[in-house]
């Protein structure tokens, strides 16, 4: 038979089987095309004790890549581990190696959630990279039994105004909106962000949120000698195949827009609508408990789902190939197990539940097909990591144990090195920088930095996002967090924030992730909800570059430290390496996702400011001469250097407890955290979202441009009702946390008046703020 192997070479070559390549050791094959490396492809020889079969080569190749394997990350993970007390697991029901977190948030609710990169496929096919991702995600959520509740996005492009970026930004933000909307999944945050090292490498993250009773929790594994293994979903194509070994896994040249578009293939294609029917019709499956584990198929597809549920099971897994359901003709075993085609789940079933399977698939209308089951293997297979074997047409094409596949890969100790220019980033801080002075340049500086597109409004991009779709959404975008109703009966909720600022991760690492965690904690609770738990999206260059590295282990421990320190768990994630486009790197981008848990989210507290008069605007938190790697060292120098604003995770704390209180017991109307542009934009953005105009008064004697502009950590503004204040005041300073008063809110005024600096019209503010994207992008 004539087809076309992984390399895309013609060959008329019979299906490469077991006994075939025993007899056949010296067969040249394409290891390193499948970019496994010289010793990778010898180690594979020696765990089969044989040359691989094409199939095998391709399983291998796939699960060993960097995306699947962590590789080169595995060492510097483990430190989550180490840094998790049992205090912080106890209510997590499911944490890291599972397909998302899972944590039990009381009422006999538990909800699951995680965020992953689909970042390369984005830069080669914006709209189908973006749209997979969230479908992937999706998956991944519905694999632990709950249903799919709610998504988020971070993005990060290239310049703003860099022609690339026009082509990525419109495709991705479609690709998000087309898939999740289709969905019937409400989009209630993330970011965008802009900046030089994103060009030609943007960062598409996904997150999604799920729910469900904790006794409804389902794992992947294949236990049950006997069991039935169910493909079931849509068909097998050729799209995706090498999506994780060929671009998640390697850098870019810097042509991909041009002959570097054969990598097209490698992106995955995806059917929302198939994907909902899918969601639908396996929830009914977890209800009428017919599955015994689960496994959804995103990357490395069939090769990762089974053997992966092979040896986190009985160990022993027989799966008829042929019987797989294909949309393309003349597919080989090797593709077959490659492909990444979407809107696919693997179950494992018992034999007398397999009727009652099939029939719940049918009415929903999916394809699902017996393709294996479960088998025994002997002590001396146990011992060898379990065997899966798969056939082809009645030839063995597979023969080896999972576990090496899918656990046991190749785990490299890369070189670690601080990078060469990072003092002399260091020592070049913000000091010299010129300063606005006077209220005309102050008003000026204002007015520049909240049209600058990190900091203007996101309306062009979240408007194409359905942010209410099934009624349960009650915080959305731009509010400081996403939160959703999960009870009904009793307004049990959960809010959700993802933030990083990677100008600080460049300068300093470790700090520089300590502030994401603290950011989206911090916007967690601005919403009232307490902060339960972490995930986390660690996106970062080639890791074989030692600079890089540095910066991903010092992230990774800033990260664990402060978890550890704020007492909240990671419960999963995911690393994206590679991100660079030839010798330039992105900023170290460690994105942080904060889960938090509201008992009633009728007491949430929005952003934007309220309507009644007199109400007094606090600042709580300490504001320092703190401007390096900040937006307005970007806007108004292009400059980046110095130290990252001083982190205090025990006074972020505090800021959390004293917040989460206030709104539980009635005293706050508003609240909004103090990150990027600091105090003037938190003003700006909260008088624009109640439509509010306020007057704020800066402390005497202080600097205008540090109390406007600082971006110091461990802030939050807030708005409080004239009979609260004492009230909220005293509780303050009995707890010890820094209190200034800085305004009051005016209903009746259409102006924010800076006192001794500017007033500002809302409309003005309304048209610099929300005209930057759709002047770029329309």
């Amino acid at each position: 038979m004539t087809s076309t192997d992984l390399t895309g070479q013609q060959t008329a070559a019979p299906v490469d089987t077991v006994d075939h390549a025993a007899a056949t050791p010296g067969l040249p094959q394409p290891y390193r095309e499948l970019g496994l490396k010289d010793d990778e492809y010898q180690r594979i020889r020696a765990i089969l004790g044989r040359r691989p079969t094409d199939a095998e080569l391709a399983m291998y190749s796939v699960m060993w890549s960097e995306h699947c394997s962590y590789k080169s990350s595995k060492v510097h993970l483990r430190y989550f581990g180490e840094t998790t007390t049992e205090e912080m697991r106890a209510g997590m029901l499911a944490g890291i190696g599972e397909n998302a977190g899972v944590v039990d948030i009381g009422d006999g609710w538990a909800v699951t959630f995680k965020v992953e990169s689909h970042n390369h496929p984005s830069y080669v096919e914006p709209y189908q990279g973006a749209a997979t991702g969230v479908g992937g995600i999706v998956r991944d959520i519905l694999a632990m039994g709950a249903r799919p509740v709610a998504v988020a996005d971070p993005l990060r492009f290239g310049p703003a105004d860099a022609p690339d970026t026009r082509r990525v930004l419109p495709g991705v933000v479609a690709g998000v909106g087309g898939y999740g909307n289709c969905l019937g999944l409400p989009n209630i945050g993330g970011e965008v962000v802009f900046d030089e090292t994103y060009a030609g490498n943007p960062l598409v993250n996904a997150l999604c949120i799920g729910s469900m009773r904790v006794e409804d929790l389902h794992l992947a594994h294949a236990s049950g000698v006997g069991n039935k293994v169910i493909l079931f979903g849509a068909r097998t194509g050729l799209d995706g195949i090498g999506g994780v070994s060929v671009l998640a896994s390697d850098s870019f040249s810097g042509d991909e827009t041009g002959s570097g578009r054969k990598k097209l293939p490698s992106v995955q294609v995806g059917d929302p609508f198939t994907e909902k029917v899918l969601i639908e019709c396996c929830l009914e499956l977890f209800r009428d408990r017919l599955v015994v584990g689960i496994q959804d198929l995103g990357g490395a597809g069939l090769s990762c789902a089974t053997s992966e549920l092979a040896s986190a099971g009985d160990g022993g897994m027989r799966v008829e190939l042929d019987r797989v359901p294909l949309r393309a003709s003349g597919m080989t075993p090797a593709e077959i197990l490659s492909s990444e085609s979407q809107e696919r789940m693997c179950a494992v079933v018992r034999p007398e539940d397999v009727d009652a399977f099939l029939r719940v698939c049918a009415k929903w209308d999916v394809t699902a097909t017996v393709i294996g089951e479960v088998t025994e293997v002997s002590e001396e297979e146990a011992a060898r990591g379990g065997r899966l074997e798969i056939t082809w047409h009645g030839e063995t094409v597979v023969d080896c144990p999972p576990r090496t596949v899918a656990h046991e890969g190749p785990v490299y100790q890369r070189p670690v090195e601080r990078p060469a220019d990072q003092d002399e980033l260091i020592a070049d801080t913000t000091e010299a920088l010129a300063r606005p002075s006077g209220p005309e340049e102050l008003r000026e500086t204002v007015l520049r930095m909240i049209s600058s597109p990190n900091l203007a409004s996101r309306a062009w991009v979240t408007d194409q996002y359905d942010r209410y779709v099934r009624g349960n959404t009650v915080l959305a975008q731009p509010a400081d967090s996403g939160m959703i109703r999960i009870d009904e009966t009793t307004g049990r909720g959960v809010a959700v924030a993802t933030d990083c600022n990677g100008r600080y991760c460049r300068l300093d690492p470790y700090t520089g992730a300590q502030l994401a965690l603290a950011e989206a904690y911090r916007n967690v609770a601005a919403g009232g909800a307490t902060p339960a738990a972490v995930t986390n999206c660690l996106n970062f260059g080639s890791p074989e570059d030692p600079g890089v590295m540095w910066q991903f282990e010092q992230a990774v421990r800033g990260l664990a430290d402060g978890c550890r320190e704020l007492g909240i768990p990671v419960t999963g994630g995911n690393v994206s390496f590679y991100n660079q486009t030839g010798s330039t790197a992105i900023l170290p981008t460690p994105v942080v996702g904060v889960l938090g848990v509201i008992d009633d989210v009728r007491r949430r507290v929005p952003t934007g400011f309220g309507t009644e008069p007199g109400e007094t605007l606090l600042l709580l938190g300490e504001t320092r001469d703190e401007f390096d790697g900040s937006e307005w060292a970007r806007v108004a120098h292009g400059h980046l250097g110095g130290v990252p604003p001083r982190v205090d995770l025990g006074r972020e704390r505090l800021l959390a407890e004293v917040v989460i209180a206030g709104s539980r017991d009635g005293m706050l109307s508003a609240a909004h955290d103090l990150s990027e542009g600091g105090l003037a934009q938190a003003v700006v953005e909260s008088a624009l979202a109640g439509q509010t105009g306020c007057r704020v008064v800066l402390p005497e004697g202080a600097d205008p441009f540090v109390w406007l502009f600082s971006e110091s950590a461990g802030r939050m503004l807030v708005a409080v009702p004239r009979s609260e204040e004492l009230r909220f005041t005293d509780m303050c300073q009995a707890r010890g946390l820094p209190v200034t008063k800085v305004g009051v809110v005016d209903p009746e005024s259409d102006a924010v008046e800076i006192q001794g600096v500017a007033t500002f019209g809302l409309d003005e503010l309304r048209t610099a703020w929300e005209g930057t994207l759709p002047a770029l992008f329309d």
